[in-house]
């Protein structure tokens, strides 16, 4: 198992979060020892779905507007349809992934949250790999979509959906902990 003691990954999510795309990558790092913090555009709970239907609700540990991007090592994207979709209008996620992408720090997004990074503007001539009902998006993006579990372009990981869960699980631990030691927080 990775070793990801001492680095702090945030998870960026509105209501509207693909459940399980937030709840077992954040297992998986808090198993291997990473501090992950919820951070949402409001204070309390998100709601999260299955697919089209209301799942659990998830805790936000920070509201956007009281997170520093240069606290956190590592970035996780949830999909979901809606989470996504309120996520790339908001600002603040975009210079949070601009942020992240300019320090080449390691960024997990599955599913629907390409579309977070597409209004970022940091998929341009990169390979990824999204739900496939946003892959012509991502090409208008100039970006290179690929129908695979998990595609890694530098620090960027893309995954497609809930199916490819452990094999973005286990890539994302890997990609976070190939930090350089005096990159962690």
């Amino acid at each position: 198992m990775s070793d990801l003691q001492h680095v702090r990954v945030a998870v960026l999510a509105t209501d509207g979060f693909e459940e399980s795309e937030l709840t077992e990558p954040r297992k998986a790092l808090e198993g291997a020892g990473a501090q992950v913090e919820v951070i949402s555009e409001k204070p309390g709970e998100i709601q999260g779905f299955r697919h089209h239907d209301k799942a659990g609700r998830v805790r936000v540990d920070r509201t956007l507007a009281r997170a520093n991007p240069a606290d956190y090592d590592a970035l996780l994207l949830p999909g979901g349809a809606l989470n996504a979709d309120r996520a790339r209008a908001l600002p603040e996620v975009s210079e949070f992934i601009r942020h992240f992408d300019r320090a080449g720090k390691p960024i997990a997004a599955i599913c629907h949250a390409p579309w977070e990074l597409i209004s970022a503007g940091v998929i341009r001539g990169r390979k990824v790999t999204s739900w496939p009902t946003i892959q012509e998006d991502i090409r208008n993006a100039d970006a290179d979509w690929l129908d695979r579990e998990v595609v890694l372009d530098g620090n960027l990981l893309t995954s497609r959906g809930p199916r490819d869960l452990p094999a973005f699980r286990r890539e994302m631990l890997a990609l976070f902990a190939r930090l350089p030691a005096g990159a962690r927080s």
